[in-house]
């Protein structure tokens, strides 16, 4: 079979850099012994080819494009029964994976943040990411607060995982190149089993508190309809991108305690 076409649809853009394919992948950590190893989006195997060899690791690949998975079923004997063809975001990773989950990829641009999502609805399975995805995204998880572009996700993420921006990859790398910078970012699992206050409240207050990045929490927050005597609190004069996780934690406390 020769090479699969890459689809706009799909936002494929196949890597060609092997050196940057060999450091992707040895950023792969597999921590809390961690064996079990997804690959999302594998294409036609540019970073496939360096886990396979990889003794400590159990690889499955998923990918929704026919035409990858016939490659890979072709040129990757060692896959046998370790191909899915499915769309990642509507899979159940807990009825695949029994323990610990390392996820790796080259993600697909236009589901990169929808992946993330995901990740953090398998958080009790999922110690580690390994992916390739736009700039801006990739800065957006790293970003501390306080930065421009800190928001939901990167709150939501670092919540449960301690993120770190690796490096940057340019477009001529790809076929075909893609408009916009690339860059690889590897996630691990912190320690947080509770996070102290209501996980479902905590997603809630986060998301309404970006709702209008200008805008003070006071107004954001609104919706609740919470008491002067709380919105009266020095916290409600910030805006959300000023806040830390740990900050988060203690406004949804108020928020629980006062609706």
């Amino acid at each position: 079979m020769q090479k699969v076409r890459p689809k706009k649809h799909l936002g494929q853009h196949f890597l060609t850099d092997q050196q940057i394919a060999r450091n992707i992948v040895d950023l792969l950590q597999l921590p809390q012994a961690t064996r079990d190893v997804l690959e999302i989006g594998p294409g036609m195997g540019v970073l496939t080819q360096y886990l396979i060899p990889n003794k400590n690791l159990n690889l499955t690949v998923i990918d929704i494009d026919a035409e990858s998975i016939q490659y890979l079923k072709e040129h990757f004997p060692a896959l046998r029964g370790k191909i899915i063809q499915a769309d990642f975001l509507r899979t159940d990773l807990g009825g695949i994976f029994p323990g610990n989950l390392s996820v790796i990829g080259n993600f697909p641009y236009n589901i990169s943040s929808q992946i993330f999502f995901k990740v953090l609805e398998h958080r009790h399975l999922v110690t580690e990411v390994v992916g390739m995805l736009q700039k801006e995204v990739a800065e957006r998880l790293a970003a501390p607060p306080g930065s421009k572009v800190y928001g939901i996700l990167s709150v939501l993420l670092q919540a449960y995982y301690t993120i770190k921006y690796e490096f940057t990859v340019p477009p001529h790398v790809f076929e075909p190149p893609p408009k916009v910078q690339s860059a690889v970012i590897r996630l691990e699992r912190n320690n947080t089993e509770y996070l102290g206050c209501d996980e479902k409240k905590f997603f809630e207050v986060v998301k309404l508190s970006f709702g209008t990045r200008r805008k003070t929490l006071r107004n954001c927050l609104k919706p609740y309809k919470l008491p002067e005597s709380v919105t009266s609190l020095p916290v409600f004069d910030q805006r959300a991108e000023q806040l830390s996780v740990a900050d988060f934690v203690e406004l949804t406390k108020l928020v629980e305690a006062n609706v």
